[in-house]
């Protein structure tokens, strides 16, 4: 509803969202593999990529979250956490909650910083490595599982080769081979992994965002086929094409050197690093377009 003539320029309302069984075949995979990972196939073997699609089961709704029973309006408010050192002391959790869904991604650390990020998940979206990695390295945090809560769905983007052997060893409940050989990818969700509550972003969703809302200037040089937007960037947009209000926690905003890099940082704060595979400042004055223009509600301290 909000007529900002830029976005509603960019926005493609029946992009294909999820990828799953039935839709990767011969004419598909060689549509898809003209672009780089994520954004298709280039330089994967079809039978190697098909084995794990086939195993995704279709959403029984093309809708991720349904209209609360208790919305008034027949609005979806959706909280969107990022992991931004800007929530550390910020008492924001109970705010957080207050949403219909919340979205986290990554190292989604809770516990013990639920004043501040709040507690509830009700959509966590991944890479298999952000997931493997965030339980590795963020035990110090208390980071022991990934979000469990009722009810909750598990987005994942499927950013290289290893997700789909990651997906393969998910959804036949066995070791998945390649990157994560010796890995059970089942074991991270403790008994509460449920297929119809799982699903895939599709590459040309992946490239739609990439491609009309954050087109960088470093598609433009050496290393083009690094770029991508961050996973947060990819939950954001999935929220936005998802509810009707959207506000924003833990993002990257312009004075984002004035915070620690995480929030869960309380004691050995780092600074945000600008790796090239990312464009940090692109997604420092997207976040802020998308504010000042209504679409959503960044929070911001000043």
């Amino acid at each position: 509803n909000k007529e900002d003539p830029k976005f509603k320029q960019a926005t493609l309302p029946d992009i294909q969202l999820w990828l799953y069984k039935g839709l990767l075949n011969i004419t598909e995979w060689n549509r898809l593999a003209h672009f780089n990972n994520p954004f298709g196939f280039m330089e994967y073997k079809y039978n190697e990529v098909k084995g794990a699609v086939d195993l995704i089961p279709k959403p029984k709704s093309s809708i991720l979250l349904p209209v609360p029973e208790s919305s008034k309006d027949g609005c979806i408010r959706c909280a969107v956490v990022g992991s931004g050192g800007i929530l550390n002391n910020s008492k924001m959790g109970k705010e957080i909650d207050s949403h219909d869904y919340v979205f986290r991604v990554n190292g989604a650390v809770t516990r013990g910083y639920e004043e501040d990020v709040g507690n509830r998940t009700s959509v966590y979206v991944h890479t298999a490595f952000s997931l493997y990695a965030s339980i590795l390295t963020l035990k110090q945090y208390g980071f022991h599982n990934i979000p469990q809560d009722e009810d909750i769905k598990y987005v994942m983007i499927p950013e290289g080769l290893r997700d789909f052997e990651w997906i393969q060893g998910l959804l036949q409940g066995k070791e998945a081979n390649g990157s994560f050989k010796g890995e059970r990818p089942l074991k991270y969700f403790n008994g509460n992994f449920n297929e119809t509550r799982f699903y895939v972003l599709h590459p040309d969703f992946l490239r739609y965002i990439r491609n009309r809302f954050m087109p960088s200037k470093q598609m433009q040089g050496n290393y083009w086929a690094m770029y991508r937007p961050t996973n947060g960037a990819f939950a954001l947009f999935l929220a936005i094409h998802t509810c009707d209000i959207v506000d924003v926690y833990g993002f990257i905003t312009e004075d984002h050197h004035k915070y620690s890099n995480y929030y869960y940082e309380k004691l050995k704060k780092t600074s945000v690093i600008f790796f090239i595979n990312h464009d940090y400042g692109l997604e420092i004055k997207t976040w802020k377009e998308l504010h000042d223009s209504g679409i959503i509600r960044l929070f911001q301290r000043h």
